[in-house]
C-alpha cells in the first residue's frame, strides 16, 4: 500500500491524500468486512452493486460461503461519468425474496447508490437486508458494516490502469499522483 498525493477526483472526497490500494490490502479489507458481518448477521445471500461493488461482494460472499448475485447501478451514461443521481440498470435478483440479504458496494459517500440498491432489493420482499462497504466517507451515509472509514481518496487496484485503444495505461484520473 502506497500513499500518494495530490489530485482531485470528481466522485471521491476532495482530499489531497491518496491511498494507492494494492490487491493484497484490498483482499484483507474484504476479509475484515466479512468478519464484521459474520459477528452479528448471517445473510442467506450477498448482492454486490455492479460494477465495482461486485469485487468486494464476491469476496465477502466467498468468505461467508454464501451465494453471490449482482445488481447494476451506475453513474455512467455512454461511458461518461454523470454527476446526478445514479440509475438502477438491472432488476434486483429474484432470489432475494424472503431471504436475509447483504448488499455490498466498494465505497459510500452520499449513500445514493446504496439507497437505490436497498429500494430495489426491498421490492423483492426480502426477510431482511443490511448494507456493507469496504470504505465509508466520514459524515456520509453509514452502512451497517464497513471495513474502513476515511476521507482519503482511494485508488482501487482495478481502477489504477485502464484500456485506451489497445493499450493498458495509468488511469488519467491518477496520472499526476502515480509513479509509473
Amino acid at each position: 500500500m502506497t500513499q500518494v498525493s495530490p489530485m482531485p477526483s470528481p466522485f471521491e472526497s476532495q482530499s489531497t491524500d491518496y491511498l494507492d490500494l494494492s490487491w493484497e490490502m484490498f483482499g484483507e479489507l474484504c476479509r475484515a468486512l466479512a468478519l464484521r458481518v459474520a459477528r452479528d448477521y448471517e445473510p442467506d445471500l450477498v448482492v454486490g452493486i455492479a460494477r465495482a461493488g461486485v469485487i468486494p461482494g464476491a469476496v465477502v460472499a466467498s468468505v461467508l460461503r454464501k451465494d453471490f448475485y449482482s445488481l447494476t447501478i451506475s453513474r455512467r451514461e455512454g461511458g461518461e461519468w454523470v454527476r446526478d443521481r445514479p440509475a438502477v440498470l438491472s432488476a434486483a435478483p429474484l432470489q432475494c425474496q424472503g431471504k436475509k440479504v447483504l448488499l455490498v458496494d466498494e465505497i459510500t459517500s452520499s449513500g445514493d447508490t446504496l439507497r437505490m440498491g436497498l429500494a430495489a432489493i426491498r421490492d423483492t420482499k426480502p426477510a431482511e437486508v443490511r448494507t456493507a462497504t469496504s470504505f465509508t466517507r466520514p459524515g456520509g451515509f453509514k452502512p451497517d458494516y464497513t471495513a474502513l472509514e476515511t476521507d482519503t481518496t482511494i485508488i482501487f487496484p482495478w481502477d489504477r490502469k485502464i484500456y485506451e485503444g489497445e493499450d493498458l495505461v495509468v488511469n488519467p484520473r491518477y496520472g499526476e499522483v502515480l509513479d509509473e
